[in-house]
């Protein structure tokens, strides 16, 4: 009778059960990533990011289960080990995020958002390229806000690229200066995303007059094949010459471009739009999922984050906002400032945002292709952003 309790008590202590009476953080955080799948799933936000980042945190604070390892990668961080011990000692998880902690996952997914990208709109108007500049205005006082909170140069960067609205290029950052967030910056940074349209349209109307909102632009002028072609290796060749660490983002934005745009690479094209951006998208989200452990995800600096994540967006659309009215002063009306809000590079949902509040302002208004051109000038700014703040911090 005694071994039958025994194998039972052995079988009890070996199971992750026991373990929860133990770490009430697991519990947590898997209750965490349950309310995560139901956002993802049940209201749509960034579900195909979200979901994998829900699953992933469900998975890697399972106690027991062995698929991630915190501590390895703090000896990998510290230089003690390679990634050779990480393939033989690592968990599945442990070997997934080595696509992530390399910068291979948020490379490929700019591959895609390259190929799926039409940079016409930027072409015709290249006044957006400004427009999507000054929307990386929330990164930089994002930045400033976390150093006064007490956050380290690297951290406070890591945290003022959610600003960006850019997912693939704050995983990318993040990695690189302060991994140890990645888990609270990456879900700020989609889950705010996924919340544009309840974000921006009050900041839009508190900052723009009726008049300035019912302002109709001309149409824009056709973008000739040859300028297409010759945009992304010109942004290329300029943009990696003046940051060298934007390469990896950058050059796969415009090759991806490039492959769309060419004419001879349509299988190419659509590979990389298609089934290489899914199956990335799903190591990515859960190779990121897999980094919020309970014990260090559950923490005041997480709380931290998530407000400078919604500050940044805040100022990010600020920023394009108030340099839209600065070109309808210049222009005489000929520029709808609202367009400025798109200049976050969260492609298209921001353009949408411009469109639906113009449209509502005047039926006869339609935004959304001139609301394009800053909304991809966004993309490219963020990732210039990125890549300034990586080369101040990356050693």
């Amino acid at each position: 009778m005694s071994s039958v309790v025994d194998i039972l008590a052995n079988l009890w202590n070996d199971s992750g059960f026991s373990a929860f009476l133990t770490d009430w953080r697991s519990v947590v955080m898997i209750v965490v990533g349950c309310v995560l799948l139901y956002l993802g799933i049940v209201k749509k936000f960034e579900p195909l990011l979200l979901i994998g980042i829900a699953f992933g945190t469900i998975l890697t604070n399972l106690p027991g289960a062995g698929l991630y390892h915190p501590e390895l990668w703090d000896s990998f961080i510290a230089g003690e080990i390679g990634y050779g011990e990480i393939l033989h000692n690592g968990g599945l998880l442990d070997i997934l995020y080595i696509g992530v902690k390399a910068g291979i996952y948020p490379s490929l997914i700019f591959l895609g958002v390259g190929a799926m990208t039409d940079f016409g709109p930027l072409l015709a108007n290249p006044k957006s390229l400004l427009l999507g500049s000054a929307a990386q205005l929330g990164v930089y006082c994002a930045f400033i806000l976390a150093v006064l909170l007490g956050f380290t140069g690297p951290e406070a960067a890591s945290i003022g690229i959610i600003g960006g609205a850019d997912g693939p290029t704050a995983i990318f950052l993040t990695t690189k200066l302060a991994p140890h967030l990645l888990g609270a910056i990456a879900i700020a940074a989609y889950s705010y995303m996924a919340l544009i349209p309840l974000i921006q349209p009050p900041i839009m109307k508190a900052l723009t007059t009726q008049k300035e909102r019912e302002a109709k632009m001309e149409q824009l002028r056709p973008v000739s094949k040859t300028e297409k072609i010759v945009f992304p290796v010109v942004v290329s060749i300029f943009v990696i010459l003046l940051l060298p660490s934007t390469a990896p983002l950058i050059g796969c934005l415009m090759l991806g471009n490039l492959l769309r745009e060419c004419g001879v690479t349509d299988r190419l094209s659509d590979t990389a739009q298609n089934a290489l951006m899914n199956i990335v998208t799903v190591f990515l989200s859960t190779s990121v999922g897999a980094t919020t452990v309970g014990a260090r995800f559950l923490t005041l600096s997480t709380i931290k984050i998530v407000a400078l994540g919604l500050l940044a967006f805040c100022f990010s659309t600020v920023g394009g906002l108030l340099l839209g009215k600065v070109m309808y002063k210049v222009t005489g009306g000929k520029i709808n400032p609202l367009i400025g809000s798109a200049g976050v590079s969260a492609v298209p949902m921001a353009a949408r945002v411009s469109q639906t509040v113009g449209q509502k302002a005047n039926p006869s208004n339609f935004l959304l292709m001139h609301a394009m051109g800053p909304n991809v000038a966004g993309v490219i700014g963020s990732a210039v952003a990125a890549g300034f703040l990586l080369a101040l911090f990356g050693g």
